[in-house]
């Protein structure tokens, strides 16, 4: 969750952030969702960390089938 979207790109192209995508080497976006209020964020994003991965993979894949990199033009 971010209130800054651009800026957390660029922070996990460079290898900063979370330990999880220093772990994992991740560096695209293939799924993104806004919300109105940062609250509202922070409802979905503890849900989704619930949720098994397959349904997340399910998520992704109905929205970007291609798994492609959404990030281009925003860093």
């Amino acid at each position: 969750m971010t209130g800054d979207l651009p800026a957390r790109l660029a922070q996990h192209l460079r290898g900063e952030g979370s330990l999880f995508v220093k772990r994992y080497n991740l560096h695209r976006l293939v799924y993104a969702e806004a919300h109105a209020t940062m609250a509202e964020a922070i409802v979905r994003e503890k849900a989704m960390k619930a949720w098994k991965r397959g349904w997340k993979v399910e998520l992704i894949e109905r929205a970007n089938p291609e798994w492609a990199d959404l990030s281009g033009g925003l860093v």
